[in-house]
């Protein structure tokens, strides 16, 4: 049940701001299942093989809010950038990879909160 929930919640995140995976998936499975950050990070990107967010992507595009042209080009960037981030998580210590996500987290939060 928890892990439905967690799933839930990254699914409502993710249709309503775009975020899920990384940054509600992963420290929930980190904090309220007691995942290894590895494992929660792989755990994470498992949901982008099942392509779940489908619907959610069918309602922006419907609306018109969807640029196919930069989704492709961002498409070839993900995929080279997440296997070279893979590579690299899995070769680094653990309490520094999650040192990294955590300063990526706030890093995003300051920018979202104090600039434009």
């Amino acid at each position: 049940m928890l892990f439905i929930t967690i799933g839930m919640i990254a699914g409502m995140l993710s249709g309503l701001i775009g975020i899920g995976g990384g940054v509600i998936v992963v420290p929930a499975l980190v904090l309220f299942a007691g995942f290894s950050q590895l494992t929660a990070q792989g755990t994470s990107l498992a949901l982008f093989i099942i392509p779940l967010s489908i619907f959610a992507f069918l309602e922006y595009y419907r609306a018109g809010h969807v640029d196919i042209t930069v989704a492709a080009f961002l498409a070839v960037g993900f995929l080279v950038g997440s296997i070279a981030g893979s590579h690299f998580a899995l070769s680094i210590n653990q309490e520094i990879l999650t040192k990294i996500f955590a300063i990526v987290l706030i890093l995003i939060a300051c920018k979202l909160l104090f600039f434009k």
